[in-house]
């Protein structure tokens, strides 16, 4: 069976993706996510990923936490809007890590989570991960929203009462998050 390094950001995420995928890889996960805002949040959605890989058998490995190298690699892109080029940054970011270590644990592909989520650019992901792919390492490029992936994984987030955060991840998603919430609150 062929082997997958699967970048994750958190386990309502993974959970459709991985059912999608279990019976066709040796899937590997990958909790890499500096880019996860505050500490505690990250803390609270890596937990949840633990616990959920744990529960179905999967092995996962954990990467560095460093929110310093998330702010530079979007420095100077902190003032756009969500979907912007500060996002396609982001994905870029993780996907290089997810790469790197894909080829260097010579896994025979790589992907992300991140394609399940409908308020993420599939398009720039399936990109990004084409640009790091080689002979021995491919990218295994996805949308994994379709044929009704987000909608499964709404399912099972519910099935196995996980946590559902409200944003994102990073520090501006949460704000704009919150500036919504204000909103439509009247505030």
């Amino acid at each position: 069976m062929k082997t997958l390094l699967l970048h994750s950001c958190c386990a309502p995420c993974s959970s459709s993706v991985l059912e999608q995928l279990k019976n066709e890889f040796d899937i590997t996960v990958l909790y890499y996510n500096p880019n996860i805002y505050p500490e505690t949040e990250y803390l609270k959605r890596l937990n949840e990923q633990i616990d959920y890989l744990n529960k179905i058998n999967i092995k996962y490995i954990i990467a560095n936490y460093d929110p310093n190298e998330y702010n530079d690699a979007i420095k100077g892109k902190e003032h756009l809007p969500e979907k912007s080029s500060r996002c396609f940054q982001c994905y870029k970011f993780r996907l290089e890590k997810t790469a790197e270590i894909a080829k260097s644990k010579n896994f025979d592909y790589f992907t992300t989570t991140l394609s399940v989520s409908p308020h993420k650019n599939a398009t720039f992901i399936n990109e990004i991960g084409a640009s790091l792919s080689s002979e021995k390492c491919k990218f295994l490029s996805s949308d994994f929203k379709k044929k009704n992936g987000y909608l499964r994984s709404i399912q099972l987030s519910k099935e196995n009462n996980f946590y559902r955060q409200t944003y994102c991840g990073c520090e501006m998603s949460l704000r704009c998050s919150l500036n919504k919430l204000e909103k439509q609150k009247g505030l």
